[in-house]
Order: C-alpha cells, then sequence, then structure tokens
C-alpha cells in the first residue's frame, strides 16, 4: 500500500478512541496540529511567571513565600497543570482545546486580589479553588449546559467572530505591530510607522504563512512559528537587537524584542520546581477580607470563567466542523467538567485559574480534530518542564503571525449572522466589536446578551425569551456594575 493509504487508514485502538477517521482526520494531523497550539501557546509558560511571580501580595511576599521572585518555580507549576489538564481535555472529551493559566484572570487574581492588604497568595488561590469548585458544581447539575444551550445560535457565531478579531489584536499588539500611542488609543509600530528587525521577522513570518496557505502547504503554521524562530535567532545573533524593556519592566528599546530575546541557550535541561503545588488556603480571604468582599472576587472570577470557555469552544468547534446543527460542539458536557475541574486544578496548583485556550484555534488551522492533538500538547507542556531554556527562546515576533491568520479563519464565520435582522444583528455586532476593543472576551458576550434581552423587549416579544437568558442578562449587568455596587457595599477605597 502507498503511505498515503497507510496515513488515512484507521490507526486501530487509538483511531476508534479519538474517533480519528470518524472526524476526517489522521495521526499525522493530530500530531502536527497538537504541536502547532503548543508552539502557539507556549509563551504563557513564560508569561504567566511575569503577571503573577512579580507582584507582592498583601503582607509583601512574593508567590511561593520567597523575599524575591522565583520565576522558574512559577513556570514549572505553570507547565505542570497545563500539561496535565490539557491530556485530560484529550483523553475525556475527544476535544482539540489545550488549557493553561488564563491571561486576564490571572492579573485580576495577582493586582486585584493578591496585592490587597491582608491578603497573601495562598489566600488568593483559595478564592481559584472555589470559584472552580462553584462552577463544577454548575457543570454536574447540568446549568452550565442550559445556559449554553439558551444562546441562540447566530450569538454563537458572534462569540466565534468576536473572539477572532480579539485574537487578531492580541497578536498584532504582542508583536508591536499596534501599540499604544500618546495622542491616539492605538497606531501602527512606533510613531506610526513599522521599525526594527522583530518587526521584520513578523512581516516575513506572516507572509510566508500566507504564501504556504494560498500553495496549500500542509503545515503551514506551524512551519511559520519554527521558521520564524530560526530567523529571529540568526537576526539577534547578527544585529544584536537586545529586549523592548529593561529589568523594571520599562520600554527603553521600542524595536527591540517583545518578550523573549531569541538567543540559543546556554543548557538545554532544568530539573522543575513544583514547590507551589499545594499551597493555597480555601477559607483564607473570608477571614481577611470578610464574607461579603470574598463572594463579589468569586462571583467575578466565575462569570469571567463561566462564558469565556463556552465561547472558546464554540470557536474552536466551528473552525474544526464539529458542531452540530444548533451550533453545539459534541461531547460539551465533558469539556465544561475539565474546563471546570482546571479552574480548581490551578488553584490547588498556586498558577492562577486554568481555562481553555483560544489559541488550540492553530492546532485546528492544521488538521487538529480530535482529543489526540490535545494529548500531544499536554505532553510538550509537560516536556516544556525540563525544556524552560528552550521555552524561552521562540518571541513573540514568530509566534503571533499565526495569531492573525486564524482570526482570519475565524472571521470568515461572519457570514452565519443575518445582518438584515436588526434584533440579532445589533447583538452580534456588539458582542463582536467589544471583544477587542475592551479586551475582554466575556465583556463582548455580555454586552450582546443584554442587548439581545433589551431588544426582545422593546418588540413586545418578552415572553419569547427563554428563562436562562434572562437570568444570564442580569448577572452580567450585576457583572458590570461590580464596581459601584463594592463601592456601595464597602466604602470608597
Amino acid at each position: 500500500m502507498s503511505s498515503t493509504t497507510e496515513t488515512t487508514a484507521p490507526s486501530g485502538g487509538l483511531d476508534r478512541y479519538f474517533r480519528i477517521s470518524e472526524r476526517g482526520s489522521t495521526v499525522g494531523r493530530e500530531i502536527r496540529g497538537g504541536l502547532a497550539t503548543f508552539f502557539t501557546m507556549a509563551y504563557i509558560v513564560v508569561l504567566n511567571p511575569l503577571i503573577i511571580g512579580t507582584v507582592k501580595d498583601g503582607s509583601g511576599a512574593y508567590l511561593g513565600g520567597g523575599s524575591e521572585p522565583n520565576l522558574a518555580m512559577v513556570a514549572a507549576g505553570t507547565a505542570f497543570v497545563a500539561g496535565v489538564m490539557t491530556i485530560l481535555m484529550g483523553v475525556v472529551a475527544n476535544y482539540p482545546l489545550a488549557i493553561a493559566a488564563g491571561l486576564g484572570l490571572n492579573a485580576f487574581i495577582a493586582f486585584g486580589v493578591a496585592a490587597l492588604p491582608q491578603m497573601t497568595w495562598a489566600d488568593a488561590m483559595g478564592l481559584v479553588v472555589l470559584e472552580g469548585l462553584l462552577i463544577l458544581v454548575l457543570v454536574l447539575t447540568g446549568f452550565r449546559r442550559a445556559v449554553f444551550l439558551a444562546i441562540p445560535a447566530q450569538l454563537k457565531t458572534a462569540i466565534s467572530v468576536g473572539i477572532g478579531l480579539f485574537i487578531t489584536l492580541v497578536g498584532l499588539f504582542d508583536a508591536g505591530i499596534v501599540r499604544k500611542a500618546p495622542a491616539t488609543p492605538v497606531e501602527l509600530g512606533v510613531g506610526g510607522f513599522l521599525a526594527g528587525w522583530p518587526t521584520l521577522v513578523f512581516v516575513v513570518v506572516l507572509l510566508g504563512i500566507i504564501v504556504m496557505m494560498v500553495r496549500g502547504v500542509s503545515g503551514s503554521i506551524l512551519y511559520g512559528i519554527t521558521g520564524g524562530t530560526v530567523l529571529a535567532i540568526v537576526v539577534e545573533a547578527l544585529v544584536h537587537v537586545g529586549s523592548q524593556t529593561d529589568a523594571a519592566g520599562e520600554v527603553v528599546n521600542p524595536t527591540g524584542w517583545g518578550l523573549n530575546v531569541p538567543r540559543l541557550p546556554s543548557h538545554l535541561f532544568d530539573l522543575p520546581d513544583l514547590g507551589l503545588l499545594g499551597q493555597f488556603n480555601l477559607l483564607g480571604s473570608f477571614t481577611n477580607l470578610g464574607f461579603i468582599a470574598a463572594g463579589l472576587m468569586i462571583f467575578t472570577l466565575m462569570l469571567a470563567d463561566f462564558f469565556d470557555t463556552m465561547g472558546t469552544m464554540v470557536a474552536i468547534g466551528a473552525e474544526a466542523g464539529l458542531l452540530d446543527d444548533d451550533g453545539n460542539p459534541p461531547n460539551s458536557q465533558r469539556i465544561l467538567v475539565v474546563d471546570s475541574l482546571s479552574a480548581v486544578a490551578g488553584g490547588m496548583g498556586s498558577v492562577s485559574s486554568n481555562t481553555a485556550y483560544i489559541e488550540s484555534a492553530s492546532g485546528v488551522g492544521e488538521g487538529a480534530r480530535t482529543g489526540l492533538a490535545s494529548v500531544v500538547t499536554g505532553l510538550l507542556f509537560l516536556v516544556s518542564m525540563f525544556l524552560s531554556p528552550l521555552v524561552a527562546v521562540v518571541p513573540y515576533e514568530a509566534a503571533t503571525p499565526a495569531l492573525v491568520i486564524v482570526g482570519f479563519l475565524m472571521m470568515q464565520q461572519v457570514v452565519g449572522i443575518e445582518w438584515s435582522d436588526i434584533d440579532i444583528a445589533i447583538p452580534a455586532f456588539l458582542t463582536i466589536v467589544l471583544m477587542p476593543f475592551t479586551y475582554s472576551i466575556t465583556a463582548g458576550i455580555g454586552a450582546g446578551f443584554v442587548a439581545y434581552v433589551v431588544i426582545k423587549i422593546a418588540r413586545g416579544q418578552a415572553r419569547t425569551l427563554h428563562p436562562l437568558m434572562w437570568l444570564i442578562s442580569v448577572l452580567f449587568v450585576l457583572y458590570f456594575a461590580i464596581d459601584p455596587i463594592k463601592t456601595l457595599l464597602l466604602g470608597p477605597h
């Protein structure tokens, strides 16, 4: 038989368990997709420590209890939890969705919880564990899935499109193509112009992926990331660009590399320090903050986690062609259970709430359709605990073009929205634009839901609304008003 036939033929028990052939994939595609997802989101192993590992808690200690940051320990814990939970997603839910510490959530925990007076990192991580347990209860009772099924299909499509724009902005901003500006909210490059060798690397990688895609090259995203990293290493060796920021995080070299300076590491292996595991205090926040304040923080975390994953799993399913006629992915209940357990695991591992990553779409773009891809990604996260010097080599400028390409692929779903129907078009529009403009997936979803309910009321069609849409909208109103509520209940800061 030819090699082509062998790669597309069923692979025994592996094929049956993951339904690889049934979903129109191959083992090779799943492995390639798992690799692409890992390399697209491996930055979290470096970035999460920089967010939660460099902030003192209310007692003046860094995460782990020391007087100095221990970024290596935070990176090891980040990779360990991400690896275990991503493998669990693949094995239990059979879905090409990767798990890691949630961006935005980690910043809220660091600056909005742990840094509060009298709070400790252990107290903050205890809140994360409680939030995850509460979401797990909502999943096991069927409430979370019922909420998901109550959402109109075109709003789910809008969520996918909005996330596409969101990750495009993330990619452009992280690479320095879009930046904050003194006179306008954002601008192109530095002073309105593209400048610097890292920018050139980004452009070359982006154009390279586009050319490979239009030429029908399989693995174009992965090849782009790998080739871009090699190019970045060569550029740095020849030109000595350096980092964009100094040791204090201040921008001193606007045309430098945004996160990692791509140099060949002096050594390849480091033994991981997993000392963060288990460093959480389940009820300490209630003692230090009081029941109301702690409850509000759990509510804020829970709402963000609750809806981000729903939007992410729909977007991934749509891109992979796995959704049913109602816009629902297969094994949605199992996906939500694993995601809830990931939040718990993130708190227990003291690395912040873990959640589903939209970067998984890069693996789907490479052909991933099953949980085997997630198993591959998870194993690579576990390996990265020992290869942290190599993980730190990939710069933003080599990885983020993949996010722009995936954003384009997700944007194509916009044709599924009936723009002539103003009742759905306005909520869909608000959902799509507010995600990138507020830098929050949750804010976009909430605005769309509330607008949809308001329009139905204005039409005199309130009775056609699903009861859960009423409940979700009320909760989102509370979510948007969380600061005034805190001020009212607790007084001004």
